[in-house]
């Protein structure tokens, strides 16, 4: 593998894949849906003697939509894997059928029509239990990679550290910790975006990464509820906490849906409760279908950074998450 067209490189986790795919010496093709700043991507590069840097680093502008842009960008640059991290950024319906489904399509069928050889895809564990708009997007493209006859590698991860950090200023501000019930109804393995992006160009590069491959990170699961008291330990700060009933975003999404029957602004209100209510109620590991439980043992680990590492970091203003728009709580 040596020439890779990326999508999502100015996203939260493509931006660290691109430095990691520079680092390793791979020519890149950036598809861009929009005129963004790609943080020193085409700037860096590796001094290290056996990643020698790469030929060229170049992006263009397109509607992933647009197939025949697509394919003839694909042909003139000959890419031998693709790798996508794209997503909605906040799972409303319609755009989660454009983005986590059309716009992925639009790669697959480029892909295709130009003799990739793999294609690695960044989708979510959540979409083993489907109930929301963008699982199944992400889901129903799962399986048109699946049966296109590409080689595949397609990556569940559990939850990232940035939808761990968004009370992360809140418990620096002497703010408590927002929990859903008794903070135990859930537990995940984070992995941290810098290795979730080693583990993405691990599968260009190793043929037993292919299939559908759930990955977690470092170390035991964890619960919200020890989230928080790690979070406050790491601020050293007196634990305190404040309780939401784990059905409330459920409610609230039922009470959305009435407007919702004539706007699909209030339809996706109504669905960012529903991912609520998904995210207070399931747990991001590994779902054993035969007894109907999540099992963390089974949830494959990777990766050398843990959560708390992050939080140090966060805390001493070292590295932000950038939460943006899919920051859940403020700090106020």
């Amino acid at each position: 593998m040596g020439r890779i067209v990326l999508a999502g490189a100015s996203g939260y986790l493509g931006r660290h894949v691109a430095r990691e795919l520079i680092r390793r010496g791979h020519s890149l093709l950036l598809p861009m849906r929009a005129a963004v700043a790609l943080p020193q991507a085409e700037q860096e590069r590796t001094t290290e003697p056996t990643n020698p840097s790469p030929q060229s680093v170049d992006s263009f502008l397109v509607d992933f939509r647009d197939r025949e842009t697509l394919t003839e960008q694909f042909r003139k640059f000959s890419p031998d894997g693709v790798v996508s991290c794209i997503s909605s950024r906040q799972g409303g319906i319609e755009d989660a059928w454009q983005v986590d489904y059309a716009a992925n399509r639009g790669l697959l069928d480029a892909s295709l029509a130009s003799g990739v050889k793999h294609f690695t895809l960044l989708s979510a564990i959540c979409v083993q239990k489907p109930r929301l708009a963008f699982q199944l997007a992400k889901l129903r493209f799962e399986q048109e990679l699946i049966a296109s006859g590409l080689k595949y590698s397609i990556v569940r991860p559990t939850a990232f550290f940035k939808s761990l950090s968004g009370q992360v200023e809140r418990v620096k501000a002497g703010k408590p910790f927002f929990l859903f019930g008794d903070g135990q109804l859930t537990r995940c393995k984070p992995i941290a975006e810098r290795d979730l992006a080693e583990y993405l160009c691990n599968t260009l590069e190793q043929e037993s990464l292919q299939g559908v491959l759930p990955i977690g990170g470092p170390g035991t699961a964890i619960s919200p509820l020890e989230q928080a008291r790690l979070l406050f330990q790491c601020a050293n700060k007196p634990l305190r906490l404040r309780r939401i009933p784990a059905a409330a975003p459920k409610y609230i999404s039922r009470l959305l849906a009435v407007p919702g029957r004539w706007s699909s602004r209030w339809q996706d209100r109504a669905e960012f409760a529903r991912i609520a209510h998904y995210y207070a109620t399931e747990s991001m590991l590994l779902w054993d279908e035969r007894q109907q439980c999540y099992d963390a043992d089974a949830t494959p680990s990777f990766g050398s950074i843990h959560l708390e590492d992050s939080y140090r970091d966060q805390l001493s203003g070292i590295n932000s998450q950038e939460l943006g728009q899919q920051a859940v709580f403020s700090r106020h």
